[in-house]
């Protein structure tokens, strides 16, 4: 074959557009586009060849590099790892920017590439605009912080090293045991110079899904204890959802009638209504699958890293003959919690072992059903939970001066609309196959305990990183990844405010959004954790800085969210009570530009938790009796919780 004269960067763009992936026969373009915020870093670069020649690849401007990036690992994420949006950034702050973007990508395990601009390789201007000098090391710059949270880190000082680094780069970002974020350096000079590239660089390559297959000994080890277990539990993890395994683990928990949770990852691969499912675990976990965890004696962790959320902080299986069995692709996670491993794909994992699996029958008896019944029930009582002056008790009970803060509220607000009844409505109204989006504060822990799935792949919760900014901007990833489907973001006051940058990227593309804006004026969920472990609310709910004290204890900072969004073009509708909620959301459906509702809850009123602990830092010695309390306490737990 010939060559080809062209820059790095016009090689680059050629080389992303002729890439694709096959799952299972079904071939699909695996990069998609580039999201692009130019500076001076990348603009006549790479820039200047995808304004040359982007072939199919779909340029899309984005509007803050952090932001830009989570669309990316929204769109990735939705789309189940088999397609990616790359992103570019100048050097400096545009790359630095990312940074946070590719800790959410690896922490989910979601492909995300980077292309941030870098410092001259010659080093003839050093130090150029932006650029970090470290006198002790010359090579360093801002690009090489993405080192720690990056799955795959490459730079690209000569052209030639690009072939090297891009298909390193690409054996990353379609490995399922190894997929994350994924960084190429690209200094801006080397991006610009010529080389000629051998033409079969730039010949299509077909990466395949690998479905690993499990070895016969890991199999009769994992069948082997099963075999010797009465109550197991499945947790469906987000492999098992990437893996599009649901088909699988029906036919395997349906024969032997076995349980399973979900994780956040997880939720959604199966509808909420099916009868063996019993709903989120662990810390952030629901009624029904914390009751069974305690009695569990087998784990059957599928597809999970085993977050601290989704083990209590190895916590919640309290049986004290319990045992774990990990079916995974990374062999990393398929060690966790001293487990049996079976080192498989989670479609072929579970289809071997409902295979081989013979005569099993577990002793759960009539548990689940009646796990199930008390999760429907519990769901209709918050759901249902409406503000009363005379009696009301908020779901979140703790030492807060309540009438004081309700008052306060209401009239600021003129809404006394709970957080838990808010979701009712949503739960109900919206769409069979709208997709919400979530990924911190209280939220993640509310839907994961009540929210009921009607369809697949419709719960998006960034929760490996619970990333607050992520939101907003996810959401419209996952617009570009599924048009067809409304895309309902769930978010708090303190998250939007974090950033949300691609909402008005949503306007310029054409693709609707609908930002349901859950306004308490506080860090509710951090709120909870510092008053429920011994402190009073410090720093946490947004008030103005009081002149007698001196400290943020003043009254509470009305914002007008609608009237951020409406600048930005959104159709925005302001809720105070349900009638108003339920109109708006008919309404919604009519229109076509990005939407935001700004609605107004109570604070205390999102969900409790159920049968759960969390390990966190707390003061082994302090001036306050409360927290004291909560330190001996702790150490209790921790005597209870398994130690590795």
């Amino acid at each position: 074959m010939g060559t080809i004269r062209l820059t790095t960067a016009q090689a680059l763009v050629k080389f992303l557009d002729n890439q694709y992936l096959n799952v299972d026969g079904v071939e699909t373009k695996f990069v998609k586009g580039i999201f692009a915020i130019f500076g001076h870093g990348n603009v006549l670069g790479l820039g200047q060849a995808l304004e040359q020649d982007s072939g199919d690849l779909v340029v899309h401007q984005g509007r803050n590099e952090q932001g830009m990036a989570h669309a990316a690992i929204g769109f990735a994420k939705q789309s189940l790892r088999r397609q990616i949006i790359a992103c570019t950034s100048s050097v400096g702050p545009g790359a630095a920017n990312m940074i946070t973007a590719a800790a959410t990508a690896t922490a989910n395990r979601i492909p995300l590439l980077l292309l941030p601009g870098d410092v001259f390789a010659t080093r003839q201007p050093d130090p150029v605009l932006q650029q970090i000098e470290q006198s002790h090391d010359l090579s360093i710059s801002t690009n090489d912080a993405f080192r720690a949270v990056s799955k795959y880190w490459d730079r690209v000082s000569r052209p030639e090293q690009l072939m090297t680094a891009c298909i390193n780069a690409l054996r990353v970002l379609t490995d399922p045991a190894e997929t994350g974020a994924v960084t190429i350096a690209l200094p801006q000079d080397v991006q610009g110079e010529a080389w000629d590239f051998p033409e079969y660089f730039f010949q299509k390559r077909v990466h395949r899904l690998d479905r690993r297959l499990p070895t016969a000994a890991q199999l009769e080890d994992a069948l082997s204890l099963i075999a010797r277990k009465h109550k197991p539990l499945i947790i469906v993890g987000g492999g098992l959802k990437y893996s599009d395994a649901g088909t699988a683990l029906l036919k395997f928990a349906e024969r032997f009638n076995i349980p399973f949770a979900e994780t956040q990852a997880g939720k959604g691969t199966i509808v909420s209504d099916h009868p063996l499912n019993v709903g989120g675990v662990g810390e952030t976990g629901c009624l029904a699958a914390n009751l069974l965890a305690k009695e569990a004696d087998l784990v059957i962790g599928i597809g999970t890293r085993y977050t601290d959320f989704t083990t209590a902080s190895k916590w919640i299986f309290q049986n004290p003959e319990v045992s774990y069995l990990n079916i995974n692709v990374s062999n990393f996670d398929s060690y966790k919690l001293d487990a049996v491993q079976l080192l498989a794909d989670a479609r072929e994992g579970l289809t071997s072992l409902e295979s081989g699996l013979k005569g099993f029958e577990n002793h759960w008896g009539g548990q689940v059903e009646q796990a199930q019944s008390k999760l429907l029930k519990e769901t209709q009582r918050v759901y249902a939970a409406t503000y009363n002056t005379d009696d009301f008790i908020p779901e979140i009970a703790d030492h807060i001066d309540r009438e004081a803060l309700f008052t306060e509220f209401e009239r600021l607000t003129q809404s006394v609309l709970t957080q838990s009844s808010v979701l009712g409505t949503l739960n109900e109204q919206l769409p069979k196959d709208a997709v919400i989006v979530a990924a911190a504060g209280s939220l993640p822990g509310d839907l994961q305990r009540m929210w009921r799935t009607k369809d697949y792949n419709s719960y998006h919760v960034e929760y490996g990183y619970s990333c607050m900014g992520y939101e907003v901007n996810a959401a419209l990833g996952v617009k570009l990844a599924q048009p067809q489907r409304e895309v309902y973001v769930m978010v708090g006051d303190g998250s939007f405010m974090m950033l949300h940058s691609e909402l008005v990227t949503s306007i310029q593309e054409g693709a609707k959004i609908n930002v349901v804006l859950l306004d308490n004026m506080t860090n509710g969920c951090i709120n909870n954790l510092q008053m429920e472990h011994g402190m009073d609310s410090f720093t946490t709910e947004f008030r103005f800085r009081n002149p007698e004290g001196g400290k943020l204890d003043g009254g509470f900072i009305p914002v007008d969210f609608a009237a951020i969004a409406g600048g930005y073009g959104c159709k925005t509708y302001r809720i105070t009570t349900l009638e108003q909620l339920e109109a708006a959301l008919i309404d919604a459906q009519k229109q076509t530009v990005s939407v935001l509702f700004d609605i107004k809850v109570l604070p205390k009123t999102m969900i409790h938790k159920y049968f759960s602990w969390w390990h966190v830092g707390v003061a082994q010695t302090s001036t306050s009796e409360r927290t004291q309390e909560v330190a001996d306490k702790l150490n209790v737990h921790i005597e209870q919780a398994r130690k590795y």
